[in-house]
């Protein structure tokens, strides 16, 4: 345990960056967070034996700058490919699912639809399905700027992605709008560390996650947070 703890956290104390942009994963403000990540950053602080500093942002991209630049020891982010090349991550803890919404007179009905010539979409930058799109996108237009539902109106788009739950509930309040509601991906949501570090430390992290999800950590976390325990990965 020495030898992870001062591999993971080797000023003496564990820094988590913590992305407050996703309402699923983290809640609350920068001064007081709260959910399930920071649950597991206190967890995992607690059996290192080590103090934990939670280091707050906005934005996914803001959290996987933190990890890269050496201002956080541990983030908790979406599985991509764009990301992989810098992170070591575990299993995911928790799979959500991205979505879209469309002026409620809009043709576009299906996922398949979307992707069409002439069609922009509204995304926040550097978030997991701005890099999925990215990768996927062969037609549409990607729009990118602070948040995505936001873009969509500020600049009159055809369609806005984002996560399932925060999506629903705009949609839900602005009867302009409705939902796409077939998932245009899984967003694999896990723990990662930097390359750099030991066999060692990533395995304990896996380890870690995957007790955390099957003694019912994760579900019960969730739970509490207000969001549903079904969101636990297999």
């Amino acid at each position: 345990m020495t030898t992870v703890a001062a591999d993971l956290a080797p000023g003496g104390v564990l820094r988590a960056s913590i992305n407050l942009g996703n309402p699923v994963l983290a809640q609350g403000t920068a001064e007081a967070p709260a959910g399930i990540t920071v649950d597991i950053a206190r967890e995992l602080a607690k059996r290192l034996g080590v103090p934990l500093e939670l280091v707050c942002f906005d934005a996914a991209r803001k959290s996987f700058e933190a990890l890269t630049t050496g201002q956080a020891d541990i983030c908790f982010l979406a599985i991509e490919p764009a990301r992989a090349a810098e992170v070591a991550f575990t299993a995911p803890y928790v799979v959500i699912e991205g979505v879209f919404a469309v002026p409620r007179e809009s043709t576009l009905t299906t996922v398949a639809d979307v992707d069409a010539p002439g069609v922009q979409i509204g995304v926040k930058q550097g978030s997991a399905y701005d890099l999925y799109l990215t990768r996927t996108v062969r037609h549409a237009t990607i729009v990118r700027g602070s948040d995505g539902v936001d873009v969509f109106r500020a600049e009159g788009l055809d369609v806005a992605a984002g996560i399932r739950q925060p999506i629903t509930r705009y949609v839900a309040a602005n009867p302009d709008l409705r939902l796409i509601d077939e998932r245009f991906m899984q967003i694999q949501q896990a723990v990662g560390t930097t390359k750099d570090k030991q066999a060692e430390t990533v395995a304990y992290l896996t380890d870690l996650i995957d007790e955390l999800k099957a003694d019912g950590f994760v579900a019960a976390s969730l739970t509490a947070a207000g969001q549903s325990a079904a969101l636990v990965a297999p």
